[in-house]
């Protein structure tokens, strides 16, 4: 698996649990509701992949 392929893979996950925390805890699912999620489950998800990479880089 290539650098390029594993950091999809790992950003995939991330938004795939992010947005399904989203919509559980969302009271009323709607279109509107699973765009906003989803955006913010993806720009958590990308922020969660450059805290882990600042973690493990000295």
């Amino acid at each position: 698996m290539t650098r390029r392929a594993a950091a999809a893979c790992e950003v995939a996950a991330w938004w795939a649990a992010l947005t399904g925390l989203w919509l559980v805890l969302v009271q009323t699912v709607d279109v509107l509701e699973c765009c906003v999620g989803a955006g913010a489950a993806l720009l958590a998800a990308l922020v969660a992949r450059a805290a882990r990479l600042a973690a493990v880089r000295p």
